[in-house]
């Protein structure tokens, strides 16, 4: 049926398998204390490694992918097309390991995923894309838009949402456009500093600016130009250095502070020199003041008027309960230096989903290996020897959880869900089997109540030997049954192979 040496070659791991169990069995009755100390080593080991264990409700089917976002407020469809997503494609499209390029381009806005192959490393491959985008930069034209890399998360990144809103009897002291800067300036920017957050969006609210309406009246009388107004503020609005002074024994270290710090800094900013040299100031000919950029939709919060918020953005492969865990703690202690009447509220918690997920697998899994307890003591008709096959199971699951530990597989109700303790125990089940019906139904002890510790040693010994081949073939061909879906790549591979490897390291 197989062709090649393929036959041969299991029959020969089967019997490796055999060897190594039946000297495994011989430790176990030469230095039982050595064993179960080992395995209560192990067992503190599984400790450990369970609360490292990446828990999640479903594996993550992301493409290994950058996604490159362009900004461009004042350009259509066609021509962010032409302009930005053309020239990013071209320049990414030779990278080692690229899978597919795909994009869209709408007015004002353009997006251009590269999608690697599973096995490239998502660091190495921001830096690729990095390197291209700079050079993609010089050739955009000034003013157009910069390209830039999204985060470093995926589809199912979005671990935590909150908003930012007023107490009760504070609703008339915040207005959006404060609720929004405090989510910018306060929250964000140190929600940014903790561990496994890749990125914090922000959204609702006003977002604060400064706005300058020019009167084209008081232009014309003064034969101002909008370029001149441009002008102005670009060449008034920074900070620059001097060097220094000697000054006897001391240096003096000249600073220019030109940074606008409010309305009246930008109106007193000298837009030209006309008629004589009299200056002409930003408030003669524009109307300076406080607004808000233009609004594409509005945040509201159990019909309590308007709010701010955000979305908390994953670290790709990342623990979401540990990420989520820090962002708590993090915000009751941002929630300290807020002003008073504001409070952050989250609505959006990602670990709730996750504990009720990994609960319903311990839970089933509880019940499945109780039912299956029951139904080995029911047919083996011994309660010890049911005992023994059943210890099997807790076995299993530490090794399994060491090993999905150490491959980097996450806990979730693929990998977890798919454990079937019948499964597992069927080889035990076939071992113990032998050894019973060797006592039972042998002649030499059918007279005998009583055996001494020796002769049962040889004889488990004895029995287990006869029947580990057949025990151990029977566990390979359950292998055997899972290597397809081994082989398969893509989303369904992410889907299911941590199903096949949990099921195999168990």
């Amino acid at each position: 049926m197989f062709p090649g040496p393929f036959p041969e070659l299991i029959a020969d791991h089967i019997k490796k398998i055999g060897r190594d169990t039946v000297v495994l069995v011989e430790l176990i009755i030469i230095k039982p204390d050595r064993i179960f100390f080992d395995i209560s080593s192990n067992g503190r080991c599984e400790i450990i490694h369970l609360r490292h264990l990446i828990d999640d409700a479903v594996p993550d089917i992301t493409d290994n992918q950058i996604q490159v976002i362009t900004v461009s407020p004042s350009l259509g469809a066609p021509d962010v097309e032409r302009l930005i997503t053309i020239p990013v494609e071209q320049s990414c499209s030779n990278i080692p390991g690229l899978k597919q390029i795909r994009s869209f381009s709408r007015f004002g806005l353009s997006l251009v995923t590269v999608v690697f192959n599973d096995h490239t490393d998502v660091y190495w491959a921001r830096q690729q894309v990095s390197e291209r985008l700079q050079q993609v930069r010089q050739s955009i034209p000034a003013g157009i838009g910069m390209p830039e890399m999204a985060p470093v998360t995926t589809g199912l990144g979005e671990i935590y949402q909150y908003v930012v809103r007023p107490m009760p009897g504070y609703e008339h002291r915040y207005n959006p456009t404060e609720l929004r800067t405090i989510q910018d300036w306060m929250v964000r920017r140190q929600l940014l500093g903790t561990q496994g957050v890749a990125e914090v969006s922000s959204f609702g609210g006003n977002l604060k600016q400064y706005q300058i309406a020019v009167r084209p009246e008081q232009l014309n009388a003064y034969e101002i130009s909008i370029t001149d107004v441009f002008e102005a503020l670009e060449k008034n609005n920074e900070n620059t250095g001097g060097a220094y002074i000697e000054k006897g024994p001391t240096v003096l270290y000249i600073r220019s502070e030109g940074l606008t710090k409010s309305i009246e800094d930008i109106g007193s900013i000298v837009v030209k020199a006309v008629r004589g040299g009299i200056p002409v100031l930003m408030r003669d000919v524009a109307d300076v003041q406080v607004g808000s950029a233009i609004r594409y939709g509005a945040m509201t919060y159990n019909a309590d008027g308007e709010v701010a918020g955000a979305v908390v953005m994953m670290l790709k492969g990342e623990n979401s309960s540990a990420v989520v865990r820090r962002v708590k703690d993090k915000i009751a202690h941002i929630q300290k230096s807020l002003p008073e009447g504001v409070i952050i509220e989250p609505f959006l918690d990602r670990t709730k989903m996750v504990n009720h997920a990994i609960a319903t697998v311990e839970t089933n899994l509880m019940e499945g290996a109780l039912i299956v307890v029951f139904v080995l003591i029911f047919f083996l008709g011994n309660l010890r020897a049911g005992l023994i096959v059943s210890s099997v199971i807790p076995l299993s699951m530490l090794f399994a959880i060491i090993l999905m530990n150490q491959f980097g597989i996450g806990g979730n109700l693929m990998s977890l869900g798919a454990i079937d303790f019948g499964l597992i125990v069927d080889g035990s089940v076939i071992v113990v089997e032998a050894i019973l019906h060797r006592f039972a139904h042998s002649k030499q002890f059918r007279a005998i109540n009583r055996v001494d510790q020796s002769t049962m040693d040889h004889e488990v010994k004895s029995a287990s030997g006869s029947m580990i081949k057949s025990a151990a073939f029977s566990q390979v061909i359950i292998l055997i049954v899972y290597l397809p879906i081994l082989s398969l790549e893509g989303i369904e591979g992410k889907m299911f192979k941590p199903m096949a490897y949990t099921i195999a390291f168990a």
